[in-house]
């Protein structure tokens, strides 16, 4: 009789050319996390993970069709910047000097622009230690692009740990003043893609106030207390339940406050659990925001891996992430690299089952 194979020796990443998303790295450990990633877009493709009897299920949403991630499913799963969520009207001002981005359909600047870093092919080259397996993706962006100034340099690192985690590291370096806000844009479903919608799962978000917004998601005014609100995640609630709340309109897509920002160390920002299959997710960051997205507009254009179309609320993003339009507000934490300076980010996925 064979031994089973050991859980804590991790698959050495493997790497198989495709002629859109460019290379699909597939890596993990045996009876435990397994991610594919491409690098066209530094995306988060597929993630199984296992249930409370140990069978495992992709729980990452994405088209059938890599293609697609061109149009109707361009942000699932990928990196976005240079600043993920949003910036009103494209526009800002860095040392007294104004500049003028991209703009999408409704005049404002979502996730870097028109073409930003979700539609880049990145380098990319295996990561293997006895402790993790993953992949490193390098991107240059050149200076004036998508309107931002600066000759940006980027890694990501995407790494599953034998204690089942997945792990981001982003960095970057600048040789003029930018902005750079960097995230992964995947959505989840903790009873597997293309198995219906997340409002049986149960959130709980580690944060104290929000942000509200106009119809066009731009920030409003000051951060609200989220005491007496349908933002109120701080215990876990099914999300169901919280969508039925005064106040939640169409859903999530809205940046929850985390806590005092300014040094590396990672703090808890939220945990998402499904009852059905037992399966848990916890999010820590050491970003000052999360933006929650319930994927409420989401209206089944997208066919999904399994071939399901994906509806509303078919998957939930949590974005780690400064806040959106804070360069146009003072009084968030500055979004500023400046020569000389290192951006770096950190965000870990720690699943397990109930």
């Amino acid at each position: 009789m064979n031994p089973s194979p050991s859980p804590f020796a991790g698959v050495p990443p493997v790497c198989h050319p495709d002629p859109y998303a460019g290379q699909r790295w597939t890596f993990g450990f045996p009876g435990g996390l397994t991610a594919e990633v491409h690098t066209r877009g530094a995306r988060l493709h597929g993630l199984w993970a296992p249930d409370r009897s140990g069978t495992l299920a992709d729980i990452v949403l994405a088209p059938r069709d890599p293609a697609r991630t061109a149009t109707t499913a361009r942000y699932f799963g990928a990196t976005v910047g240079r600043y993920a969520n949003r910036i009103a009207h494209g526009r800002f001002s860095l040392d007294a000097k104004p500049y003028q981005l991209t703009t999408q359909e409704d005049g404002h600047c979502l996730h870097g622009g028109t073409d930003g870093f979700d539609t880049r092919l990145w380098e990319a080259e295996s990561v293997h230690t006895p402790e993790c397996t993953g992949v490193l993706l390098r991107l240059r962006s050149p200076d004036g692009d998508q309107g931002f100034p600066g000759n940006l340099d980027v890694t990501v690192s995407c790494l599953i740990g034998r204690d089942g985690e997945l792990a981001f590291t982003y960095r970057a370096v600048t040789d003029a003043a930018t902005l750079v806000n960097l995230t992964n844009h995947a959505y989840f479903n903790l009873e597997g893609e293309g198995s219906g919608d997340i409002l049986g799962h149960e959130l709980a978000v580690h944060a104290s106030h929000y942000t509200p917004v106009d119809d066009d998601l731009i920030p409003q005014g000051d951060h609200h207390p989220v005491s007496g609100t349908a933002f109120d995640l701080r215990r876990p609630l099914r999300i169901a339940d919280a969508l039925a709340r005064p106040g939640a309109g169409g859903g999530y897509d809205h940046n929850f406050v985390l806590g005092p920002h300014g040094d590396e160390a990672l703090r808890p920002a939220a945990v998402l659990y499904a009852p059905a299959t037992g399966r848990r997710m916890e999010v820590l960051t050491t970003e000052p925001g999360l933006q929650v997205y319930t994927a409420g507009q989401f209206d089944g254009t997208v066919l999904g891996k399994s071939g399901t179309a994906y509806g509303a609320g078919a998957g939930i993003a949590l974005e780690t992430q400064h806040f959106p339009d804070s360069p146009n507000r003072p009084g968030d934490p500055s979004p500023v690299l400046r020569p000389g300076e290192e951006y770096r980010s950190r965000t870990v996925l720690r699943f397990g089952t109930d």
